[in-house]
């Protein structure tokens, strides 16, 4: 059985994203209040293995998790993008008469921003969790109080869901990556039949360092498919790029990565991977 480590409850979108990628296999989950937390269980018991969100079609990227991956020193292994689905749920016995307070994850409630702004009755409470949240007004039978969550998360705590699909945007995806301590990954994934990477790098401090890069990964016909930058602390205007790439031959990626790492400073290879399925 494999353990993984999520943030989050039973019944999180993490959980449902785990499920979804480790669909033909009996797993457990390792339930942990914060980013750090999952990664310091991974350090804790190299078996571990942790599913992550990384970045969101409407919020955009948790920037705090690059950081944790890049310290860390874990390896991407694979990746699942999740269909967000968000439900407004309330005790059995209460209903939209009763209802005060919503209590959600910050960037769930800034998901459902259309539908709150027609609530404005109802005073808006962040927690750390979506299913948290409905677990502990479940628990603690907390009557006038609604939480944004999943309906899985819903059903599993004993919810009523009053309204479905409460997002704003319906095209509202979340990409998680799936992490593994390097002396794991090669029983999780071939790098070879990969066809996808996680790069980081920063780059000297020079007129067109970045174009230079770009220009030869388009010339060895590498896909960019995403570029994040992010500060570097104590180096004022300096940054650290995080990018994804795909690629259809193992061999010219591998070559690109040789052409640009003298451009480069620090350049690591975060993960090679296949790209992921959507569950929507």
């Amino acid at each position: 059985m494999r353990r993984i480590a999520i943030q989050g409850q039973i019944g999180s979108y993490h959980d449902v994203a785990a499920h979804c990628y480790f669909e033909q296999e009996e797993i457990e989950l390792i339930c942990c209040e914060t980013f750090e937390d999952v990664f310091k269980e991974m350090k804790a018991d190299s078996n571990v293995i942790a599913l992550v969100a990384i970045e969101n079609t409407i919020a955009g990227s948790l920037l705090h998790n690059y950081e944790l991956l890049r310290e860390s020193g874990m390896q991407v292994v694979g990746e699942h993008k999740l269909r967000i689905k968000h439900s407004f749920v309330c005790l059995p016995d209460d209903d939209w008469e009763s209802i005060t307070e919503v209590n959600s994850h910050p960037v769930a409630l800034m998901q459902c921003r259309e539908f709150l702004n027609g609530h404005p009755n109802l005073k808006v409470v962040e927690t750390g969790d979506t299913a948290g949240s409905a677990k502990r007004i479940s628990e603690k039978g907390l009557k006038g109080h609604a939480a944004i969550c999943s309906k899985a998360a819903a059903a599993l705590y004993g919810m009523k869901v009053l309204e479905e699909g409460i997002e704003t945007n319906k095209h509202n995806f979340t990409r998680f990556l799936v992490l593994s301590d390097p002396w794991q990954a090669e029983a999780l994934i071939n790098p070879r039949k990969s066809n996808k990477a996680s790069l980081v790098f920063s780059l000297p401090h020079n007129e067109g360092s970045l174009s230079q890069v770009l220009s030869i990964f388009s010339f060895y016909k590498i896909n960019l498919t995403k570029i994040q930058s992010l500060p570097i602390i104590g180096r004022e205007w300096e940054y650290m790029f995080y990018i994804d790439i795909m690629y259809d031959d193992y061999t010219r990626y591998r070559q690109s990565i040789d052409a640009v790492r003298p451009l480069t400073k620090q350049l690591k290879i975060l993960g090679e991977y296949m790209e992921g399925k959507s569950t929507i």
